[in-house]
């Protein structure tokens, strides 16, 4: 039976900070609000977009646990939770509370460049070891490898793995997956600007960078896609490409954060090594938006 609770926009939430570089939890609870106001379906706290990789562990848990305190169980929460060491992966996930979050995202191992059998057996032991289900999370472009269709096929049979966020880029290999999946297995975008070709092939919905600024719209347009009324998607969708595609100019998630900054929901503020837009992109985003 598919997870019915990750079908449809979940947001890849960002990490606000304050001038000073530190965690804005004021900023969050604005964000999350807005967010969960705008119909999105569940978040997704601790990837990519949120800076994981510059919070210290005492940073980390004091996010994680304002954010589940301000949800309140009002949408579901996943924890992204992954690395590119397998025990150090499965040490912390024993001592993770994993009270009030409903799975985790987990991205494929980076720098080592692992064979497939070793990105396979990677996932069976992260699988066996966490209590909640697991989503899968390809995403070439980061870390220097690809879950090819054959693996994830591979591990899509495994009881608590749920799931996939392709974010590869690879329609071929996305339509593979679609065609041989189990039945229930969680197909999900995570590219903002190929949502709506991904949900016409037959994906459950999205991980979107966007919806931390634009919840509502970009909702409205999965959903729209997911029921087969494409004229209606694609009205939204192409209302929203030109910013989608400014936003990822300068890199993520730079852009978002710059964006929120101008919807007044958090300073425009990233860690280093990342560093903010320049000005002249800042004032096209700005442009665009209005």
């Amino acid at each position: 039976m598919k997870n019915t609770k990750f079908i449809g926009t979940g947001v890849a939430v960002v990490t606000p900070f304050d001038r000073e570089g530190n965690f804005d939890d004021k900023a969050l609870e604005k964000i999350l609000n807005n967010m969960i106001f705008g119909g999105v379906e569940y978040i997704v706290m601790m990837g990519t977009t949120g800076e994981s990789v510059t919070l210290s562990k005492d940073e980390k848990k004091q996010v994680i646990d304002f954010a589940k305190e301000t949800i309140d169980s009002r949408v579901p929460i996943v924890l992204g939770i992954g690395g590119n060491n397998t025990h150090d992966i499965i040490e912390t996930i024993k001592h993770t509370d994993f009270e009030g979050i409903s799975a985790i995202l987990s991205v494929s191992p980076y720098y080592n460049k692992p064979s497939q059998e070793g990105i396979y057996q990677h996932y069976i032991a992260i699988a066996d070891a966490v209590p909640v289900p697991v989503i899968l999370y390809n995403v070439p472009g980061r870390t220097g490898s690809n879950i090819t269709a054959e693996t994830t096929i591979r591990l899509s049979v495994h009881p608590n793995i749920i799931g996939t966020k392709e974010a590869s880029g690879n329609m071929e290999q996305c339509m593979r997956i679609l065609k041989d999946k189990p039945e229930g297995f969680l197909v999900i975008s995570g590219d903002d600007a190929l949502t709506l070709p991904f949900l016409s092939m037959g994906m459950d919905g999205v991980i979107s960078v966007l919806a931390n600024a634009l919840p509502k719209e970009f909702s409205d347009m999965t959903r729209a896609g997911l029921r087969g009324d494409y004229e209606t998607a694609r009205h939204l969708h192409y209302k929203l490409f030109n910013i989608v595609q400014l936003i990822y100019a300068e890199g993520s998630p730079a852009g978002i954060k710059a964006l929120l900054e101008m919807k007044g929901l958090c300073r425009n503020v990233v860690r280093l090594p990342l560093y903010r837009i320049s000005d002249m992109l800042y004032k096209k985003i700005k442009e665009a938006i209005e």
